[in-house]
C-alpha cells in the first residue's frame, strides 16, 4: 500500500500559528496534528508515505525524519495550487502496477480502524470514509442506495444525505485512480479554478465502480482555533499526562503536561496542553494549549492557543498568540 499525505496549503483559518510553520505541525494534546495521524497510519504498516507539500515541505521532512525516522517516505512539492485533486495526481510517478493507495488529508484527525480496509472493500473498489452530521449544508456528501454510492453532492440545500466526505479515500487500484484523476485534470472538471476529487469519483461511479461509505467512530477538526480546542478537549480524555515539576499548584484533570515543563503557584485544567519547555507562573490556565518555550505570568487563560516562544504578562481571558509574540498588560 501507498499513502498520500497532502499537506500544502496556507492554513489561512488557523492564523497566526501557520504564519510560521505548516498547518500539520500545529500542535494539539501534546503532539502534532500531523504525528497524530501518522501514528493511527502505522497499522497498515504502508510500504511508503508520499507527502504532497508547499514551500513549508523543508518542515514536514525534518519532522518525519526526527519523529518517524524508520518510515519511508517521498516528497513532491504541488507549485501550482491548483486544488486536492491536482495534489493527489502529483503522486502518479511513486505508484506502481499492483499498487492499493490510501488518501489522508490533513485537517482533521480521523478515529476509525483501518485494519478494516480489506473487509470493508471486499466487494467494492472503494472506501470514502464518512461522519453522519447535522450541518450537512457545509460539507459534500455521499448519497448512499444498498451500500453503495450512487452520488455526491457538494453543500446540499436538502438532506439527501448527512454522510459528509471526511478526507479520508482508500482505492483498491491506485493505478486506475490515477488514470481518472488525469482524464479529470485533462477535461478541466474544475470549481473556482480547482481540481476536487468528488468530480473524479462520480466519473468512476459512472463508469460502474462500487464505493462504500463507511463510517468512522470520531472527526475531530483541527482547521481553526476553535474546533482545534475541541479536539484537544476529546484527545485529553485519552491522553492525560503530567510529567512537568509543579511546584505549589493544582492540577484539574485532563493535562498534558510534557517533561521540562515547570507550573509555578497555578491551576491548571481541566483540558490544558503544557508543551516542553514552557513556564507557568502564578496563573490559571483552562480550556487552552500552550505551546513549546512559553513563559506565562499573572494570567488568567481560557479558551487560548500559545504559540512557540510566547512570553505572557497581565490577565488576559482569551489569547490566540502566535510564534515568539512578548505580550505584557498591566495588572
Amino acid at each position: 500500500m501507498k499513502i498520500i499525505l497532502p499537506v500544502a496549503g496556507k492554513g489561512t483559518r488557523l492564523r497566526p500559528h501557520t504564519h510560521t510553520r505548516a498547518k500539520s505541525l500545529v500542535q494539539v494534546a501534546g503532539k502534532t496534528v500531523l504525528e497524530h495521524i501518522i501514528e493511527r497510519l502505522k497499522v497498515l504498516a504502508a510500504d511508503e508515505l508520499i507527502f504532497i507539500t508547499d514551500e513549508n515541505g523543508q518542515q514536514i521532512e525534518a519532522f518525519m525524519k526526527r519523529v518517524f525516522p524508520d518510515l519511508n517516505c517521498s516528497y513532491i512539492v504541488q507549485k501550482d495550487r491548483l486544488g486536492p485533486a491536482h495534489a493527489v495526481a502529483l503522486a502518479d510517478p511513486r505508484i506502481a502496477e499492483g499498487d492499493d493507495v490510501l488518501v489522508v488529508f490533513n485537517d482533521t484527525i480521523f478515529v476509525t480502524d483501518l485494519t478494516r480496509i480489506p473487509e470493508l472493500c471486499a466487494e467494492a473498489d472503494g472506501l470514502i470514509y464518512s461522519k453522519e452530521v447535522e450541518d450537512y449544508q457545509r460539507f459534500g456528501v455521499n448519497v448512499i442506495r444498498n451500500g453503495i454510492i450512487v452520488d455526491m453532492v457538494e453543500k446540499p440545500d436538502t438532506p439527501v444525505s448527512r454522510l459528509a466526505q471526511v478526507g479520508l479515500y482508500y482505492l483498491k487500484d491506485a493505478n486506475r485512480f490515477m488514470q481518472y484523476l488525469d482524464q479529470a485534470i485533462q477535461a478541466g472538471d474544475t470549481v473556482k479554478g480547482e481540481f476536487y476529487l468528488p468530480a473524479v469519483f462520480m466519473r468512476m461511479v459512472n463508469d460502474g465502480l462500487r464505493f462504500r461509505a463507511p463510517e468512522i467512530d470520531a472527526w475531530l477538526d483541527c482547521g481553526k482555533p476553535e474546533t482545534l480546542l475541541e479536539t484537544n478537549r476529546y484527545l485529553l480524555e485519552e491522553r492525560h499526562s503530567c510529567q512537568g515539576d509543579l511546584i505549589d499548584t493544582v492540577v484539574i484533570p485532563p493535562v498534558f503536561i510534557a517533561d521540562g515543563v515547570t507550573v509555578r503557584g497555578s491551576i491548571i485544567g481541566p483540558y490544558v496542553s503544557l508543551a516542553t519547555g514552557t513556564t507557568v507562573e502564578a496563573s490559571i490556565v483552562r480550556d487552552s494549549i500552550v505551546n513549546a518555550d512559553c513563559q506565562v505570568k499573572d494570567a488568567n487563560l481560557r479558551f487560548s492557543i500559545l504559540g512557540n516562544g510566547v512570553r505572557l504578562a497581565g490577565s488576559p481571558r482569551r489569547m490566540n498568540i502566535g510564534d515568539d509574540s512578548l505580550i505584557e498588560m498591566d495588572s
